[in-house]
This record gives C-alpha cells, structure tokens and sequence, in this order.
C-alpha cells in the first residue's frame, strides 16, 4: 500500500492513518506531497492530480484501489486487517469508538481554526490568549476533556478504549496540538497525552516533523520566518 501525506509538521489529517498503519505495524511506503499552495496550479495540487479526484491528502493506494478520505481509511484498513484488532472488539465500544472519531472527523472546528497543528513550534502565549478571547476554543477544549476524561476512567487506560485503536490515532493531532499551544488540562490528560507522544508511531512521526524544518507561511498565522 501506498499512503500519500502532506508536511508532517502540519497536516493533521495525513497524520491519523499514518500514525494508525505505523503502530499497527502495517507495512507501507510512504509518498511525500510537500505543501506549497492549494491553487489548482500549485505542484501539491498537480502531483495528487492522478491520484485523488479531491486533491488533497492523505490518500491511500492499493492495488488498483484509491480511499481519498481519512475515517475511509481507517475503515478499511480495519477491514483488511481484522486481526489488528484496530477498533474495539465490543459492539457496543465499537460504536462508541467510531461515534467519538465521528465528533472529531466533523467537529471541533474552532480548535482547528485557531490551533493549526505545528508540531516544532511552542506558542503558549498564543494558546492562552486564543482561550481567553474564543469562546468556542474554550468550548471545544472542554469537550475534548470531558470525552478523554469519561472514555479513560470508563475503559481504565492507558489509551481511550484500554489498547490502541483508531481513536487514538485520531486524536493524537489534538494531542498535538493542546502541547503547542500550552493548553492547560487535568493531570489525567496530560498523563493520557504524555502515552500518546510515546507510542512508537507517534513518536516516529514527531521525529520526521522535526526533521523538515521547512517553514511555510500560509501555515504559520503566528510566527514570521526568522
């Protein structure tokens, strides 16, 4: 399978099946579309030309097979791979498990508004500011607290639903980006955060985020290049 991705420091939705195929240890080689615009005529948009009828990333290959959309792919690798066990094995879990990665695949969007993922950068000030003028980050945060509170003290950790599952791999870019920003949360989450950063497919992605040092302004509200 090939898995096509934008910058690991901000793409978001790119990280979630990565992070989902790396710690499943599902083998597949990664393509790499560097942002540079979203303009028809930008090279992002003409390399995905061929490849996804959205143009836009992540987008999965295999075979003759295209899956252009993130929670389809988590579907289906799910699918594919049943022995992985990647969505709870309850039915009821497993309901639950897709309900709250349903929240988090349409939702949210103030935190993703004005928390962009940035993965090398740190901007508290930014964060506090942001949740002292936004009503809606300060709605969204709590929410995301409240449900990683309940599904924790519900299922006994150490991720959402005991062992890794898709949820996990879906919320680590609001793990991300609750640790750029500064937010403040209860010893629990930072807890629950601090096992996501460590998983191996989270930590393998950090380390490649890292590693680009490839600024791009139009992602960058906050920060000017030095």
């Amino acid at each position: 399978m090939q898995l096509y991705i934008g910058n690991k420091n901000y793409s978001s939705w790119s990280m979630r099946p990565w992070v989902l195929l790396k710690q499943a240890g599902i083998a597949f080689d990664e393509v790499m579309v560097r942002f540079d615009a979203f303009t028809p005529e930008s090279r992002f948009k003409a390399s995905l030309a061929n490849v996804s009828p959205t143009g836009r990333v992540p987008v999965l290959v295999d075979g003759d097979l295209t899956v252009w959309d993130t929670l389809a792919i988590a579907e289906y690798v799910a699918e594919k791979f049943p022995q992985k066990h990647l969505w709870p094995q309850d039915v009821a879990l497993r309901a639950n498990a897709r309900s709250v990665c349903a929240e988090m695949h349409s939702g949210f969007g103030a935190v993703r508004n004005h928390f962009p993922m940035n993965v090398e950068a740190e901007l508290p000030e930014v964060g506090a500011r942001l949740l002292k003028e936004e009503a809606g980050v300060r709605a969204d945060v709590e929410r995301i607290v409240a449900m990683w509170t309940a599904l924790l003290e519900a299922h006994g950790g150490p991720l959402l639903f005991g062992e890794f599952t898709i949820a996990d791999a879906y919320f680590a870019p609001i793990v991300m980006r609750f640790k750029t920003y500064g937010v403040p949360v209860p010893p629990a989450i930072a807890a629950y955060m601090k096992r996501v950063t460590e998983l191996p497919g989270v930590a393998a992605w950090i380390a490649g985020a890292l590693a680009e040092r490839d600024f791009l302004d139009f992602e960058e509200p906050y920060r000017s290049q030095a």
